[in-house]
């Protein structure tokens, strides 16, 4: 062992390699007993030896040890370990050289891409949730007070309604804080009052509940009354504005915790599209088809995976500290995702900096659209789901 700490960084590596050989040649000559029938398992093939020609699978009795299961494990991690490593280190300091690695076959030295990107999105996310998505909801200013005009106005309104009816529940005590000039009356006060609280503003005319909207669209003539599409927003809109209606931050918590558990569906959905708009941008590439465009999509998605983990663990450090270079910092990961994607581009579709250039702003712009049109149909779906 103390060998091993002394020797050179290329020796310790060629060790580990010699290592892993070794254990993954004894793993294959297991000691479990070899099937006397000869027909595979797994697909039927008659065998010709010890594994099966056409799908590889060991011809052995299907009951297995308990130490052969945890030999099976502990080669799966160390396999794991060397591929996950040795291409972690090329995808973070070598841009766009994995995916051209891939378009030219050569991929058994790598980790799969596909299930690179699954195993890095749930670290991502299961670290978002745990640490970074605090759910503090929008920012409503509830508890901003009221201006000294709409303090009038509702004294006003409180007067008129109180000599109709004296013992009203609600008016009474909210008409005292009113008078009271050194009491502070906020937007949150008014609330129970409140006869036009709507959780989304579509325009038009307001509606005080689903009852009175579904009464004036029957009684409008054809042309007037509102689009399927807008009919279904307003009615869930009514729905979540009533059910919500003196808890607005209650809304705006359920609202970020529904959308923010929907966010992986979001970035899902975004990966094939960004795909398409490369393919559109390098169309005269004819050698390149639409799937290598999504294995550099995918790679170029890992990467912002690991570096957004960097960015909110700076800015929560920020915060925590108060320290100025944390929020340098945290802007230098933020624009180093910028140079990365363009030295991906330049790298891997092999054009001049000018091209690539142009190129390179044009999926951003692209991108950016095709973000902002996903948060509005993710903000729509979430409502749905509240």
């Amino acid at each position: 062992m103390q060998s091993y700490l002394n020797c050179s960084v290329t020796k310790k590596k060629r060790l580990l390699v010699y290592f892993v050989l070794i254990f993954k040649k004894k793993f294959r000559m297991s000691h479990i007993q070899e099937r006397k029938e000869k027909d595979c398992l797994n697909c039927g093939t008659i065998v010709q030896g010890r594994y099966c020609q056409n799908c590889g699978q060991e011809n052995v009795v299907p009951h297995e040890t308990f130490w052969h299961m945890v030999k099976h494990f502990v080669f799966d991690i160390l396999h794991f370990d060397s591929k996950f490593y040795d291409s972690m280190k090329l995808l973070l300091f070598k841009p766009g050289f994995l995916p051209k690695e891939y378009i030219k076959g050569r991929r058994a030295r790598y980790m799969n891409p596909v299930k690179k990107y699954v195993f890095t999105s749930a670290i991502f996310f299961i670290l978002f949730f745990s640490f970074f998505a605090e759910g503090g909801g929008l920012n409503l200013n509830v508890d901003e007070p009221i201006s000294q005009k709409d303090r009038v106005a509702n004294i006003k309104k409180a007067e008129k309604i109180l000599q109709e009816n004296p013992g009203d529940s609600l008016w009474a005590p909210l008409y005292q804080k009113l008078l009271d000039s050194s009491v502070v009356v906020t937007e949150k006060d008014l609330l129970p009052i409140s006869d036009n609280f709507t959780f989304i503003g579509l325009g038009g005319r307001r509606y005080a509940s689903l009852k009175e909207y579904d009464s004036v669209q029957k009684n409008l003539p054809g042309k007037e009354k509102d689009s399927w599409f807008r009919k279904v927003l307003q009615r869930q809109n009514l729905k979540v504005s009533d059910k919500f209606k003196h808890d607005p931050r209650g809304i705006s918590d359920k609202l970020t915790s529904v959308f923010l558990h929907n966010l992986p569906y979001l970035l899902f959905i975004s990966l094939p599209i960004f795909s398409l708009f490369l393919k559109l941008l390098y169309f005269r590439k004819k050698e390149l088809y639409y799937v290598d465009h999504g294995i550099f999509t995918i790679y170029h998605y890992i990467f912002t995976f690991i570096l957004l983990l960097f960015v909110f663990s700076a800015n929560k450090l920020a915060n925590i500290t108060h320290a100025n270079g944390l929020n340098i910092l945290t802007i230098f990961l933020v624009l180093s995702g910028g140079v990365y994607l363009y030295l991906s581009m330049k790298r891997f579709y092999e054009q001049s900096h000018l091209r690539t250039a142009i190129k390179f702003l044009l999926l951003n712009v692209l991108g950016l659209v095709m973000l902002l049109a996903l948060f509005f149909s993710f903000v729509i779906f979430s409502i749905f789901k509240m």
